[in-house]
């Protein structure tokens, strides 16, 4: 349980929190937490909570949203989009701003104290990703006010506009960027801390201008003011990036016995539950990625999703319970478990960032400029990152390659060729939510995409009606309602964010 000793450094920020609190809500003030501790005995503990604990709740409650894993029961609040009774269940929140921001905080002001410049950098490059996750579901959210590190703390902070979290996001990478090429004190990894690259600062760099990327694609609906879509500022952002699989950013687990040691979404994963199958319609894309009319399965399907014990890969309708039998027996065992593949074993990487994601934002870009040969070229190479990450073999590598030179190629390109690739190479990253919203949850783009069986009809009554964001917790609720937006799931779940509106 190794992530939670990292947790005990910030526990005065929440003296009677556990995973059903956050601030105490009588309590106005708490104290900072960096006393005489290094920056190099920090370093781990920010990144497992970024990744252990903000990154999987960022897709814990929207795998059923987007579509890559079903809980098997009917009904379920999060797939049917039923928060209105969640809403105090659902913690990004809680695993943002407890757990997460606060490490990072204390790594900037640490790094800063003991003039090790490298740690500020990481400090923001991660307090950038964890607030990325966070507005991309909520919207309007904090990004001051809150634990700093050095100040006393207030638990009924401002909120600001997403677009001023976006201003903020760039902000922290422009300067982690600079700060990884100045003189530190404290080489990065001195203490074994950086589990992500292990002390290589270029590398950081190439993650930091990767996010830039990222958010950056984010505005494919600006066309207009400071924030508009600018296809050229993200395929030089990509030029700088991740640019192989050995650079991506991702948190490794050995698997072994402690929970915390193994991926979140394996079998004894504290997630395990979330992802006891996987969706009919991640499946069935990868049965038929290309959308052709003689159906070309994908060589990925069987290195990720798991056979069913009874054979073949069956995906269970989100919404949906397991069938039965005309006795009334489950069948569970005609349809693939969640856990065990690829991505879902006990030593599975949590993926941050890949190769493989910068090659389709880049090709997006290069879309939307009305360059296909370029689109292309970046298209296949991301596939093609894809598929040597999962280790397929190389004739299946380069069959798949072939079809997409003659399916595809320069002519044929498409959003949907680049949205569904790079759906499924996002496969447990919140980042797919975004794209989503973003193409209008478009059957177009994403084939097959429907919405979940017993959908919640009292606040998405059309069919064209989608869940757009998420609602605050209820403890943000009572601490804080004064400063905090509009939370009527009626208003919350289905206005759309800054960024996923027209402007």
């Amino acid at each position: 349980m190794k992530i939670f000793r990292y947790i005990l450094v910030i526990m005065v920020l929440h003296l009677t929190a556990c995973s059903e609190d956050y601030f105490d809500v009588n309590s106005s003030e708490t104290t900072p937490t960096t006393t005489s501790l290094e920056p190099q005995y920090r370093i781990q503990g920010a990144i497992e909570n970024t990744t252990g604990t903000a990154q999987y709740r960022s897709i814990r409650e929207v795998l059923g949203v987007i579509q890559n894993g079903a809980q098997g029961t009917a009904d379920y609040d999060s797939e049917t989009w039923n928060y209105t009774f969640t809403t105090g269940r659902y913690f990004l929140w809680q695993n943002a701003y407890v757990y997460s921001l606060p490490n990072t905080a204390d790594l900037i002001v640490l790094g800063t104290k003991y003039n090790a410049p490298n740690y500020v950098a990481v400090g923001k490059i991660l307090r950038a990703y964890i607030l990325g996750m966070t507005t991309d579901q909520y919207g309007d959210i904090v990004t001051k006010g809150t634990y700093d590190g050095e100040s006393t703390m207030n638990i009924t902070p401002e909120f600001v506009s997403q677009k001023e979290v976006y201003q903020t996001i760039f902000q922290y990478l422009d300067e982690a960027i600079g700060e990884l090429d100045q003189e530190s004190s404290i080489e990065l990894n001195k203490e074994n801390g950086d589990v992500l690259y292990g002390g290589d600062q270029q590398k950081w760099k190439q993650f930091a201008y990767a996010l830039k990327a990222r958010h950056l694609n984010h505005l494919s609906k600006k066309s207009s003011g400071d924030m508009a879509y600018d296809a050229d500022a993200i395929i030089a952002a990509c030029a700088k990036a991740i640019n192989s699989n050995d650079v991506n950013a991702q948190k490794n687990y050995g698997g072994g016995t402690a929970e915390n040691d193994n991926q979140p979404f394996s079998a004894h994963g504290y997630g395990s539950s979330r992802f006891d199958y996987f969706s009919e319609f991640f499946v069935n894309l990868l049965k038929n990625p290309l959308n052709l009319d003689t159906p070309y399965e994908d060589p990925r399907l069987s290195v990720i999703v798991p056979e069913a014990v009874n054979g073949g890969y069956q995906g269970i309708v989100i919404g949906t319970a397991v069938p039965k039998d005309n006795e009334g027996n489950s069948l569970k065992d005609n349809y693939s478990p969640g856990n065990g593949g690829f991505y879902t074993s006990a030593a599975s990487p949590t993926y941050m960032f890949t190769y493989s994601e910068v090659k389709f934002i880049e090709a997006e870009a290069k879309y939307r400029k009305g360059d296909l040969s370029g689109a292309y070229d970046s298209f296949r190479t991301g596939v093609q990152a894809d598929l040597e990450k999962l280790s397929v073999g190389s004739e299946d590598i380069t069959a798949y390659l072939t079809l997409l030179d003659s399916e595809v190629g320069t002519t044929n390109i498409n959003l949907s060729h680049i949205m569904v690739q790079k759906y499924i190479t996002n496969i447990l990253n919140a980042e797919t939510w975004v794209d989503m919203r973003r193409m209008d949850y478009s059957s177009e783009i994403y084939p097959g995409l429907k919405r979940p069986e017993n959908v919640n009809l009292d606040i998405f009554p059309g069919e064209n009606d989608w869940i757009k964001a998420m609602m605050y917790e209820y403890n943000e609720e009572d601490r804080n309602y004064v400063n905090m937006p509009n939370n009527s799931p009626y208003v919350r779940l289905t206005t759309p964010v800054w960024w996923d509106q027209l402007e």
